[in-house]
């Protein structure tokens, strides 16, 4: 069961609501989270004695669902396509956030190794501009 923030949850990811008051709060009946959890929509986590429980992420993705439905004419089997296609994005969005982050570090370390060099070699060193001519 996801519990504590320290294993990098948050609040919003912590099951509290029973199936009444998430379908409440979610504003649908409790027969539609059964039906969204069969759809594989939604999957709340589970007491020992298999009570659902509902995080407000759930409640938030719930909502978010009604919407689809609702307001988008979106029938289920789009939104579970809509929620995979979301959830591949978040992946690829993190991957680019990494690879960025190895990048500017990749980057800052050249930049280190050069400017280390040229401490080191100053002195044997003579820069010059591109396009000029030295004469001696």
């Amino acid at each position: 069961m996801r519990e504590k923030k320290e294993q990098g949850f948050k609040d919003i990811d912590i099951p509290v609501y029973m199936i009444s008051v998430a379908a409440k709060l979610a504003g649908v009946h409790p027969q539609t989270l059964r039906i969204y959890e069969r759809r594989r929509l939604i999957s709340p986590n589970r007491t020992p004695g298999s009570t659902r429980l509902y995080s407000m992420r759930d409640i938030e993705t719930l909502k978010f669902i009604q919407r689809l439905t609702q307001e988008q004419g979106v029938n289920l089997a789009g939104v579970r396509m809509i929620m995979e296609l979301w959830r591949e994005l978040e992946v690829m969005k993190k991957t680019l956030d990494e690879a960025e982050k190895r990048f500017e570090d990749f980057e800052r370390e050249v930049e280190e190794r050069v400017e280390n060099i040229r401490r080191s070699h100053r002195r044997d060193l003579i820069l010059i501009p591109r396009g000029e001519i030295v004469r001696k």
